[in-house]
């Protein structure tokens, strides 16, 4: 049994000296930084500053040019709502320009395709529930119900 508390005493003892070396090299670096002289260490901290303020910076990246709907897609989409309203026996379908924007490109400033889509789309007998007193009727609050009860081709267009 002695032999076993003489092993473990010699561990700790092995233990507490390499804390012992680890603290004398770890003071012994902080006198060598102390023992520098102040003007090394703020001419080392300018040339810190002028090497962060000299580094070129990265050019700023510009958002890829956004390719706008045409009026055929905005053509293509109404009708596609108005076959589906069809197709579900619903009398009429209203759409907003700002509402279909939005849907089919937000974020995008396309609102005069969108409502020279809307206006095309406009057969014999839809109506206005909005129109904008402007000349070209180019408004996100341009809204017209498209009735949906006969889709036929015979149908004529509406002429503004």
């Amino acid at each position: 049994m002695t032999e076993k508390k003489a092993k473990t005493t010699k561990v700790k003892e092995t233990k507490v000296e390499k804390k012992t070396e680890a603290a004398v090299v770890a003071k012994a670096s902080a006198k060598k930084a102390a023992t520098k002289p102040a003007a090394e260490k703020t001419t080392k901290a300018k040339t810190a500053t002028k090497a962060k303020t000299t580094e070129k910076k990265a050019p700023v990246k510009k958002a890829a040019a956004v390719s706008k709907k045409s009026v055929q897609d905005y053509i293509d989409v109404i009708n596609w709502k108005k076959w589906e309203a069809h197709n579900m026996d619903w009398l009429y379908i209203e759409v907003n320009a700002g509402d279909l924007l939005t849907e089919i490109e937000a974020g995008v400033s396309n609102i005069a395709t969108a409502s020279k889509a809307i206006l095309e789309c406009m057969l014999e007998g839809d109506e206005f529930i909005f129109e904008p007193k402007t000349k070209t009727k180019a408004s996100e609050k341009l809204t017209v119900r498209y009735y949906c009860d006969n889709l036929s081709e015979s149908r004529k267009k509406y002429h503004i």
